[in-house]
Parts: structure tokens; C-alpha cells; sequence
């Protein structure tokens, strides 16, 4: 079987199911987990470089404050065909997110192979999970997708357990700072099994641009800074776009020094099986319990300027 993942929570779900040896290709972005997927062939690249750009640079780039623009990514069709994939894994929920299905659908056209294409669509927590057996089907080894499923409900089940009872804060996740762009899809679902009520976005929401003056309205009483393909150190670069916004240090979560920035790429932009350890990670955020293995420094860091900091 030789698989090519043109999509990062899909190369996520293939090493998840023990198949990493099996993948010949990758998107550049797919760094997970690092020792499987170092070697694998690169077959993407990026038209925008977002380390030198600004979160509105970059949301310009691509569309705006409607986010229908291209697709951030190019796919080398020559190298595609040469490494003759069985399967190709790919999505079509989110244009600026991957490689567009209609990229895909046009390059796989081309090859001189009966190749099959997947395209991944998980909108909510139970979604991303059931994507497992989904593509553990396609790859012949359904059982085993069932049991980490199965395993990863568990270890749902066990985060739940642990914030019973506890009061649930209200909780804003940013997933862009410029526009400020709320998390959704399967983000609240994420919150709210950590044992909060997430604001301004539900369960499997596409959602869009909200104004700084409902962020206040909502009077949050923790903020999660999680930008869309943003790992810690980038987001921290930009952290004056919220810390100069008016009536910020007037904000609950503010005050009260609940304001934190998580690894978004790892454990909450993405539709894959490390989404149920980015809840583990909020239920130390939101309460300070241990929900599976310590929660670490560059898993979940205080906002600077926060009380203590």
C-alpha cells in the first residue's frame, strides 16, 4: 500500500493506525510524528511564507475576512505521479487549510493508476474519531481503527470524569488574531469536555470574523490563544494585537490572569487523533487537573503580562 497525505491530521491518523511505513508522501506541513515522517517525500509547497508575514498579511493573502480565497498550497503533480500512490488523503472543508480537493481531483486524473482519493470532512470531536475508521477501512485494517477509537473515547470519557461537578468556566478560543477569528468545529466540543462552556462559536461551526466588542460582551472568564497553524513562539510575536485592543485588561480572563497560548498545529487547528490530548491539555488549563500525562510548558503557557508573570 502506498499512501500519499496531503493533509497533516491525516498523516496524523495513518502513524495512529501504525501504517507510517506506508506513506510515500507528504504535505511539508505534516510533522507528525517526527521520526516516521522526516524521510517521507515532500510533494507541497507554501505560495506565502507566514513566519515573515503578519496575521493580516496573511489573512489578506488568502480572501480576507471571508476566507474563500486559493489555497495557500501548490502541488507538484510530477512528483505525485511518480511516487504512484494506491491512496491519496486529502480534505475539502477548508480551501486555506490544505491542498484544495480540486487540486487533488485534477492531478489524480492524471496518473496512469487506479488511485483512490479520500477526502476528510470532520466537523465535530466525533467526527475527527470516527475519521480513524473511516480511513482504517480504506487502508484494510478496520479493527484496529475501531479499537483506537474506542481508546480514544476512553480516554474522553476519563477527561469528562475528572471536571465533573467542578464549575464551568466561560471560555472564548481565538483561533486568528487579524481579523479575530473564534474557534469552531470541533474546538467547543474540545471545551466543553474539559469542563467549560465555550462562547461566541458551537459544535461544528464553520465560523467567521467576530468583533472585538463581542469578545467583550461575552466577558470571557479564560481566553485560549490557538491560531490556525501557529506553533507558541509564532503566536507570541503577535501578542499586541490583543493587548492593545481597548478594554482588554478590563476582560475576567485578563484580571484574573486566565488568558493562555496553546499549540493550535498539534492539538486543536487540525481533525486529528492529538485532538483528544488537546483536551486533556484544557482540562489542566480550565481546572488544573491532570485528565493523562503532565501538561508541559510548551503545551499550554500563560499569556505574557498575565498576574504572576
Amino acid at each position: 500500500m502506498r499512501i500519499v497525505s496531503l493533509l497533516p491530521a491525516a498523516t496524523d491518523i495513518v502513524a495512529e493506525l501504525g501504517l507510517a511505513e506506508h506513506l510515500v508522501g507528504r504535505t511539508h506541513e505534516c510533522d507528525w510524528p517526527p521520526e516516521e515522517v522526516a524521510s517521507v517525500p515532500v510533494v507541497t509547497g507554501a505560495d506565502l511564507d507566514q513566519n515573515t508575514r503578519t496575521s493580516r498579511e496573511i489573512s489578506d493573502a488568502v480572501g480576507g475576512s471571508t476566507h474563500s480565497g486559493s489555497s495557500l498550497y501548490t502541488l507538484d503533480t510530477e512528483a505525485l505521479a511518480a511516487l504512484s500512490p494506491d491512496v491519496v488523503l486529502t480534505q475539502d472543508l477548508c480551501e486555506v487549510c490544505a491542498v484544495s480537493y480540486e487540486k487533488v481531483s485534477r492531478a489524480v486524473r492524471l496518473l496512469d493508476a487506479d488511485t483512490r482519493v479520500l477526502s476528510l470532512e470532520p466537523r465535530t470531536l466525533d467526527d475527527v474519531l470516527d475519521c480513524l475508521v473511516t480511513v482504517g477501512e480504506l487502508l484494510g485494517v478496520r479493527e484496529r481503527a475501531e479499537q483506537r477509537r474506542a481508546d480514544l473515547r476512553d480516554r474522553l470519557e476519563r477527561i469528562r470524569r475528572s471536571v465533573t461537578g467542578r464549575a464551568r468556566p466561560r471560555v472564548v478560543a481565538i483561533e486568528w488574531l487579524d481579523p479575530l477569528w473564534p474557534a469552531g468545529h470541533w474546538v467547543p466540543d474540545q471545551i466543553t469536555a474539559a469542563g467549560g462552556e465555550p462562547l461566541l462559536a458551537t459544535s461544528g461551526e464553520h465560523t467567521k470574523p467576530m468583533t472585538w466588542e463581542a469578545v467583550r460582551a461575552a466577558r470571557p472568564e479564560v481566553v485560549l490563544v490557538l491560531p490556525c497553524g501557529f506553533p507558541p513562539e509564532r503566536t507570541l510575536r503577535e501578542t499586541e494585537l490583543l493587548t492593545r485592543l481597548p478594554g482588554w485588561t478590563d476582560l475576567p480572563a485578563v484580571r484574573d490572569g486566565r488568558v493562555w497560548v496553546l499549540d493550535g498545529p498539534a492539538y486543536f487547528n487540525r481533525p486529528g487523533p492529538r485532538v483528544v490530548r488537546g483536551a486533556e491539555v484544557l482540562a489542566h488549563v480550565l481546572h488544573g487537573v491532570r485528565a493523562g500525562t503532565a501538561v508541559t510548558a510548551d503545551e499550554a503557557g500563560l499569556f505574557p503580562g498575565a498576574p504572576g508573570r
